[in-house]
């Protein structure tokens, strides 16, 4: 063995890429030609593991073409591989000794390309990914395993798994090369069994350690759960491995068998403690891409209500998923509003989820069945929040407050409460609560709005003004003002056209009178 590695030593550095490109050719014809040539499938193999770049992938390419060529032939031992050094019993015949050194030598194949995923070149990973999902395929189609019954359905479970278990590396990033396995998770067989095995991985990492997961393989794990693109359609037709046979088992051809692999997967991953920043990546998606798919939305109620205890950003993006489970699976959260109210401070005006937030707010409270001191709260606590607001949000917010007065007739003392003139002073409102039942809202008035009318910025000022006349049955869409920045106001000032204004009622014709009046008897002593 020491011999042959010092052999292939000296014949990387003697040769160039041309020349070793050649050399592989030549072992491929010969190995194919026949079985008497068959030892220089090692010199082949040996290539995988050079230290120079085309070489690899040289040596990944043949590989491809002599594999491809033996799997297609049936030259590879089928069922249970007996140990290398049992395959040359004298119990065994030629033949089966071959078959199954040649299998061993596609093992060593499999292995090194495994072994490859992570090297230091991003295209001989990617060129080692796409040679062991064709591997997967040709397995598919000329199966390793002995079948049960004729023409019944094997997938290559097992090689599927070597790739999927180093994808997800508790130590390396990964995301590249997951980016590039989305394209075979199109294959709805692909990903049936790459989220079963996804879930064993996890299982796997989690056995092995009584520490939280590493943060590095829980990124990966997002990497290539968020890469899954559940069908939409009913029937299944894509697929890696051509399906043939009529005694086989297609349960988990049905759309609702994926619905539940997706539901295990996912539930089995959020189950442990994911960092900040991934806490928020999943919210992020959770109401598009996860409980669409999931075959019981429900069961991600703790997960959500969680979060939307957590405060903060989490809880704001929280709002998308309660929302999906409130309005279409029937949640009921007693404390729903009372958090959500809360949720109203001024760094809520400067996150960057703001415009999602408002929107969902404002989809909270358009019922027209909610009691008048809730809506009368959150009137109230936006307008006193929004005397310290930027200008891009001021133009939404006084908006939307006057449509929750719209909506609810019985909050229009809020605006026309004589008493109120007093200012903040008077003001019964308690800003501190966080209890809107206890704030005292109704008693109050919205003379912050009025306080408005005075702003610097003649938009605001328009808009504030809407509360000194009788408003409208027309509620003010608001959906275009959410992501408004002040960039965009700050534009939108500029290209206005202004005329020129006059600064004199008659224009000046001289330095003291008329010009012709100008004399040097005007500067005579």
């Amino acid at each position: 063995m020491a011999a042959r590695k010092e052999k292939r030593a000296n014949r990387v550095r003697g040769k160039d890429g041309v020349s070793v490109r050649q050399e592989l050719d030549t072992k491929l014809r010969e190995v194919l030609q026949s079985r008497a040539n068959a030892n220089s499938v090692f010199d082949i193999l040996e290539y995988l593991e050079s230290e120079n770049e085309d070489d690899v992938l040289a040596a990944i390419r043949t590989c491809s073409k002599l594999f491809e060529s033996l799997l297609e032939k049936g030259e590879l031992h089928i069922g249970d591989l007996p140990a290398e050094d049992e395959g040359s019993s004298d119990s065994l015949s030629a033949e089966e000794k071959y078959k199954i050194w040649i299998r061993h030598r596609y093992n060593s194949c499999v292995s090194c390309l495994v072994e490859l995923l992570h090297a230091a070149s991003f295209q001989v990973q990617e060129l080692a990914l796409c040679m062991l999902m064709k591997f997967v395929q040709l397995e598919g189609k000329f199966p390793l395993e002995s079948a049960n019954w004729k023409d019944s359905y094997r997938f290559p479970r097992r090689l599927l798994k070597l790739v999927v278990d180093r994808l997800l590396q508790e130590e390396k990033d990964s995301s590249s090369l997951i980016s590039r396995f989305q394209e075979f998770l199109e294959y709805d067989d692909v990903r049936y069994y790459t989220m079963s095995v996804i879930n064993e991985r996890i299982a796997q990492v989690s056995q092995n350690t009584k520490e939280p997961l590493p943060s590095t393989f829980l990124n990966n794990g997002f990497a290539l759960l968020s890469s899954i693109n559940m069908p939409v359609e009913s029937k299944l037709s894509n697929f890696l491995i051509a399906q043939k046979g009529r005694n086989t088992d297609r349960s988990w051809f049905l759309l609702q068998e994926h619905m539940k692999a997706f539901e295990r997967v996912w539930m089995g991953f959020l189950k442990h403690k994911l960092s900040v920043s991934l806490y928020k990546k999943v919210l992020l998606i959770l109401h598009e891409s996860i409980l669409p798919h999931m075959s019981k939305p429900v069961l991600m109620i703790d997960f959500l209500t969680m979060a939307y205890d957590v405060g903060g950003a989490i809880s704001l993006l929280a709002l998308n998923g309660l929302f999906l489970l409130i309005h279409q699976h029937n949640l009921e959260y007693p404390d729903f509003y009372k958090k959500l109210y809360s949720l109203l401070d001024p760094s809520v005006f400067h996150v960057k989820y703001r415009a999602r937030f408002f929107h969902l707010a404002d989809l909270f409270l358009s019922s027209t069945h909610l009691p008048a001191y809730l809506v009368a709260a959150f009137a109230k606590r936006l307008s006193r929040l929004s005397l310290t607001a930027p200008p891009q949000v001021l133009v939404m917010i006084i908006p939307l407050i006057c449509n929750l007065i719209r909506r609810h007739p019985s909050c229009r003392s809020l605006i026309h409460r004589p008493s109120a003139e007093g200012g903040m002073a008077s003001d019964p409102f308690i800003m501190e609560e966080q209890d809107p039942a206890k704030s005292r809202a109704l008693e109050s008035s919205l003379w912050e709005l009025e306080a408005l009318q005075n702003h610097y910025y003649p938009n605001i000022v328009r808009a504030a003004n809407v509360i000194s006349r009788a408003l409208s049955a027309q509620e003010s869409d608001i959906s275009e003002l959410l992501e408004l920045s002040s960039y965009e106001l700050f534009e939108k000032e500029m290209k206005k056209k202004f005329h020129t204004v006059p600064l004199e009622f008659e224009p000046v014709q001289g330095l003291l009178g008329k010009k012709h009046d100008i004399t040097a008897d005007h500067f005579s002593l």
